[in-house]
């Protein structure tokens, strides 16, 4: 028999999410992190999901990807 806890999933996607917000928030703006990058920060810091879980999760929160984060320097 298999048992697992409810709700740790969700809250595992949930801090993974909020990471990957913070690591966006703090990124460059002029050269953003692609989600490769982003994915192996992440993994820096023990998180080990793939780019497309990456990019998956940036677009439920409706964050745009790298060029349409990007800002042009005037």
């Amino acid at each position: 028999m298999i048992s697992f806890q409810k709700g740790t999933e969700d809250n595992s996607v949930d801090s993974i999410k909020e990471t990957i917000k913070e690591v966006i928030n703090n990124e460059d703006k002029i050269k953003p992190l692609s989600d490769q990058k982003i994915t192996t920060l992440l993994k820096d810091k023990g998180i080990e999901i793939s780019r497309r879980t990456v990019a998956k999760y940036r677009s439920e929160l409706n964050i745009p990807d790298a060029s349409g984060r990007k800002h042009i320097k005037k």
